[in-house]
């Protein structure tokens, strides 16, 4: 048990120069730990409330109300007494009282709770991993390190006039370690480069840092990837596989999907015999997001048709919370979730959402947002909870790369501790 001294939270930016909390926390010990919390540009629905001040200053998007709210609200609540995670994570969601954290703010209450996991880790003079290995009840015995799902090429909301679907993504199955797997990752991204040069497309970049290019169709995006991997030297599927993330919320409208990059609108059922058409034609291993978001009997169709082949994701169907989560594991809506911390707002909830999925042979991917921080607290998350698969973005733009760095710290640190296990599992 820790006892917390003083709180300070403040307003930074964010990869997208839009405000974010950062918060800084100080035990008694005399230890500290800072986090900052991302924000996502394609949000679900039922995700946990970030609050924003509205109004004229950062065009409504400051969060100075959620500073206040952690040093006005949260603190008084914490201070000077003996916490451990859950403990103090609870009584943040006493203060709030919402289902939805919608009175503090997830972003507030979510700075305070990993800058305390941050804090009580140099307290006790451990790696920030084992402390959050610590808080699982189905933690493996193996420190596994996570496949990489690298978003390669940026569309939907995270790139302006490119493809509809969000992001495509590469993913290293054929490495021995995460080293290599990175190694393998640069080598794609840097020969996509040269793909889209030749054929004369933009190289810029979107929010995650992976190239925007207009495409005239989704599936082209993919064409464009298997050739970068073929001339990267890999052979697609056997040693770098696809996935895509359709985030097919964003292309709902009025009880269709519109695919607008094609002039094309889809059933559910006619969107679910596209995709499974291409995992037929391409060597995709993960698609997430299939369907909008309320969408379950649609979900536990694809997975019934593709599910044993092809990891099927829930990310804005689940947004890391156990009562959804729960509701897709009676359904068999999907094999697996995505976990996003600052969509259910604490630690503890995070965990909780990987302990449920892990008791129902559901894969969990740790993953990043579009508005990222150079914070890379996720690394740590995802081998202490050896969930073994991540999203932390492209091969490009400091606040992705710094995630990938701190990854290959901490497998020189584990040594031969460290596992990779290559494919999805």
């Amino acid at each position: 048990m820790s006892l917390i001294s003083s709180i300070v939270a403040r307003e930074i930016l964010d990869s997208r120069g839009t405000p974010t909390v950062e918060v800084e926390v100080e035990l008694t010990s005399g230890v500290s730990g800072r986090a900052s919390v991302p924000s996502g540009a394609s949000t679900g629905k039922y995700e946990a409330v970030e609050l924003r001040d509205g109004g004229s200053r950062y065009g409504g998007k400051g969060v100075t109300q959620a500073v206040k709210n952690v040093e006005q609200h949260i603190l008084p609540e914490v201070k000077d007494q003996d916490l451990d995670q859950p403990t103090l994570d609870r009584i943040m969601l006493d203060t709030d009282g919402t289902e939805n954290k919608s009175k503090l703010g997830a972003n507030a209450i979510l700075g305070v709770s990993l800058a305390f996991a941050k804090a009580v880790a140099e307290e006790k003079k451990v790696h920030l991993w084992d402390y959050f290995r610590g808080l699982s009840k189905t933690v493996p015995t193996d420190y596994i390190m996570p496949v990489p799902l690298m978003n390669i090429i940026n569309g939907g909301k995270h790139a302006a006039d490119a493809a509809d679907l969000q992001e495509f993504m590469i993913v290293p199955v054929g490495a021995a370690t995460f080293s290599q797997a990175l190694e393998m990752g640069v080598n794609v991204f840097q020969a996509l480069k040269k793909v889209l040069q030749t054929k004369k497309f933009s190289t810029a970049v979107g929010d995650e840092g992976g190239f925007a290019p207009s495409v005239a169709t989704n599936n082209e995006a993919l064409d464009l990837i298997i050739e970068a991997i073929t001339a990267a030297g890999y052979r697609p599927g056997d040693d770098v596989a696809t996935a895509i993330d359709v985030a097919a919320s964003e292309l709902y409208q009025d009880g269709h999907y519109v695919l607008t990059r094609e002039g094309k609108t889809y059933s559910t059922d006619e969107l679910i015999t596209v995709l499974e058409d291409w995992t037929k034609n391409y060597p995709i291993v993960s698609i997430e997001d299939p369907l909008q978001e309320d969408d379950w009997q649609g979900f536990t169709t694809i997975t019934s048709k593709i599910g044993d082949t092809v990891q099927i994701v829930g990310d804005d169907l689940y947004v890391t919370n156990v009562d959804r989560l729960q509701k897709g594991i009676e359904a068999k809506a999907s094999n697996a979730i995505l976990i996003k911390l600052n969509q259910i707002g604490t630690v503890t909830e995070t965990v909780q959402a990987i302990d449920l999925a892990r008791q129902n042979n559901m894969r969990a991917i740790v993953s990043h947002r579009s508005g990222e921080t150079e914070d890379t607290t996720i690394a740590d998350f995802v081998v202490g909870l050896s969930t073994g698969q991540i999203k932390a973005g492209s091969l490009s733009r400091t606040d992705r790369i710094a995630k990938y760095n701190q990854l290959l710290r901490i497998e020189s640190a584990l040594g031969d501790k460290a596992v990779y296990h290559g494919q999805l599992k």
